[in-house]
This record gives C-alpha cells, structure tokens and sequence, in this order.
C-alpha cells in the first residue's frame, strides 16, 4: 500500500473522529437543558430573562429553556408531564399540589444541605415525612388594614386576636355605625386557617370544647348583629369593597391591597394603617408560599436544582420583591433594611415589614389534607348552621367531625 491510501486512511479517522467529538459536545450541549415552568409569570419577563441570562454566563454548560404556564393550567398540565417519561425540570407551584405529588412518590428529594439559605420556619412547613421535595420561592402574609378615623372614633386599640375582635365589636358598632369587619368565613379554607390558630383544625378536635368556643364567637358577632349578614356569603374582594366605603373597620389582606384603595378609594386610603394579622390562641400566622419542585423522573435534576438556588439567592430575591409585593423566603434577604426598616409615611413598606416579620411565626401551619376541597365544604357548612342557628354548635361539629373522619378512612 504506498503512502496517499494511508494518508487518506489516517484523514478519514481523524475527521470521525472529530465529527464525533463534535455532535458529542452537541448532544452534551442539549442534554444540558433545563426545561422550566412558572405559573403565570410573563409580566416579569425581563426579570426571569435576566436572572436566566446571567446564569447561563455563570453556568456555560446549562442551559435554561423557560416556559410560562397560564395558572389555570398548571395542575392539570404538571400532573401530565409528571406522569409522563419527558417532564420538565424545575415546576413552579403551590404547597398543596406539591405535596400531593409528593405523597405519589413522584418528586425528587431535595439534599438539605443545599437549603441552607431558607427561612427556618418554611422549610419546616414544607417538610413530608422528614424529607424535603419542595425549593421555596416567594411568600406572602396578610396584615390588619385599618381605617384610623374609626378606631379614634370608637376609643379602642386594634385587637390583637379574635377575643379582642369580639369584645370591641359592640363599641365599634355603637360609636361609629360601623361594623368591626366582614370575615369572610365560608371563603375556601378560611374557617379552617382560624381554626388552626386554636390547634383545633383537625377532624378529632373540630368537635372539642376549643372548636364550640371558637364558633361561637362568630356565632355571637352574627346573632348581634357585630358583624354583616353578608359573612357567610361573601368574599374578601367585597369586603374590601366594604372597607372602602367605610363600612367596616377592618379587614385582613395582603399588602397588596393597598394598592387597591389607594386607586379607588383615596379618601378611605388616607385614613389607612396597618397592623399585624388578627391571631389566635397560638398566636402564629397565616402566610401563603410558592415554590418549585423536580419530577423525579426529570432528565437533569443536578442542574434544575442548581438553578433553582441560584434563582433564589439574596440578590435575585430581593430584585423580584422590588418589582412586586412578594415576600422573599431566603433568610438573608429577609434582613435587608428592604424588609427590617420602613420609610416615613409610605404605608406599604410599613405594611411589608410587619409582614416579613410574620414569617418568624408560622408554626403550626395547616396542611392541605386528602380530600381538602371536601372538608372545606364540610367545615363551611357546619359555619352556615351554627350562624344561622339551625342547630347547637356542639352537634352541628359532631356531625363535622363525623363526616370528616369518612372522608379521612
């Protein structure tokens, strides 16, 4: 064989070889792909675009492919994909479907060891059998929004917990013709999160002396006529309504709220303040949390994870509050002068600090239980019969607590 056939030999070897060095740098390039979701999210697309972008110089070898799911979708469309062989990545969702997939063993476990920079308190919300499947990612927590002009006129400080509500609920309503507020008591789970603020949220203490004292607050309110008619049936959003007309004195919301008096009641806006949430025997907080969760049949677990920290670092937290009224759940954040130091005379950073600072409290949560939509159904129920007086709270909650324990075997 003379010298060209192993020149041509040799040729074609290096050039297969670096053909396929080529499409393996490829393949490795596409195999690097995070696929991630967010629920409803595209008018902070800049936002996202630029965390995503700076990540990716910082991670050459990642790459983030970012798709926003309209929030009405989100369930039915992550349980699909989970299900699925090719889910996405890193999924933005609530606690309550989270841990549901969770409990389907669906989920990748989250090393604790990378969750270092979280709120205490959250992590331990989301914890399921000891082990953590979910990264949080924003948080918020509603505060008492008060009109200031009432409560001079009534001569009482704000209360504190829902037996203060009831003891100056008469004097509100005697001295201002106002009602105190309109709790929205058969809303969702509503009901339950006031329970829980007894430690009475369960199917075997919805019947016990605590509950029956609880209803019957409200039970009291209603048959005096302290608080509306209209608070078995309405929602917050009319009792904000209410609250801009100077109806009620008071009403439990998130900070972002504010902005909605501001723009069509400024009349009632420049007599608002804010205080903590109204709480209970235990004196914890109610809050709300987003966060994201790995399938765990997803193609690049390591690199989702590693997004997801880095998307919830101090830094990027802290960006994403100022464009929003979210709170951050990366504990170094929380002690920026963002969330520990108000400016005179804007509400809304008052109404952010003492909100952060709730976040310090929130233990014991209620979960999100089998059959959640039910048992609130239930409890709702059992709150339209003790009010309307068809029946003594104690059997209205045996019969509570009888239909919940069904619900539960």
């Amino acid at each position: 064989m003379n010298k060209s056939f192993w020149l041509v030999i040799i040729t074609t070897l290096i050039l297969v070889t670096v053909t396929g060095m080529f499409f393996a740098l490829c393949k490795k390039k596409a195999d690097n792909e995070v696929v991630f979701w967010t629920l409803q999210m595209s008018d902070f697309t800049p936002y996202i675009q630029k965390v995503i972008s700076n990540f990716e110089k910082e991670n050459p070898d990642i790459k983030i492919k970012w798709i926003d799911v309209p929030f009405s979708e989100g369930e039915k469309r992550t349980l699909a994909a989970v299900l699925s062989d090719n889910p996405p990545d890193l999924v933005n969702l609530n606690p309550d479907f989270s841990a549901t997939l969770a409990h389907k063993g669906a989920l990748y476990e989250i090393p604790q060891n990378d969750m270092t920079q979280f709120n205490k308190e959250i992590l331990d919300f989301l914890a399921y059998n000891g082990k953590i499947y979910s990264i949080p990612w924003y948080a918020t927590s509603a505060v008492t929004i008060y009109n200031k002009s009432l409560l001079e006129q009534a001569g009482v400080p704000i209360p504190v917990d829902y037996s203060q509500t009831a003891q100056y609920a008469p004097i509100v309503k005697a001295k201002t013709s106002s009602y105190i507020m309109l709790p929205n008591i058969t809303e969702n789970d509503t009901m339950l999160k006031i329970l829980n603020k007894y430690g009475v949220a369960s199917s075997k203490l919805i019947n016990s002396e605590k509950a029956v004292e609880v209803f019957d607050l409200f039970k009291y309110l209603y048959a005096n006529d302290l608080i509306p008619k209209e608070s078995v049936t309405m929602t917050l959003q009319e009792s904000l309504e209410k609250y801009m007309s100077g109806n009620i004195m008071l009403i439990t919301a998130g900070p972002n709220f504010l902005n909605m008096i501001k723009e069509n009641a400024p009349a009632t806006y420049s007599q608002t303040d804010v205080a903590p949430q109204i709480t209970g025997a235990l004196g914890q907080n109610d809050f709300s949390l987003m966060n994201f969760v790995i399938p765990l049949k997803a193609a690049h677990k390591k690199e989702a994870l590693k997004f997801a920290i880095y998307l919830t670092n101090e830094e990027n937290q802290l960006e994403l509050a100022k464009l929003t009224n979210i709170l951050a759940v990366n504990k170094y954040a929380l002690q920026d002068d963002f969330y520990t130091k108000t400016n005179n005379g804007d509400l809304m950073s008052k109404a952010r600090v003492i909100s952060a600072k709730q976040l310090n409290k929130i233990q014991p949560v209620y979960k999100t239980q089998k059959g959640q939509k039910d048992i609130n159904n239930i409890i709702n129920a059992a709150v339209q019969e003790i009010l309307l007086d068809k029946g003594s709270t104690k059997d209205v909650l045996d019969k509570a607590a009888k239909d919940w324990k069904s619900i539960e075997e």
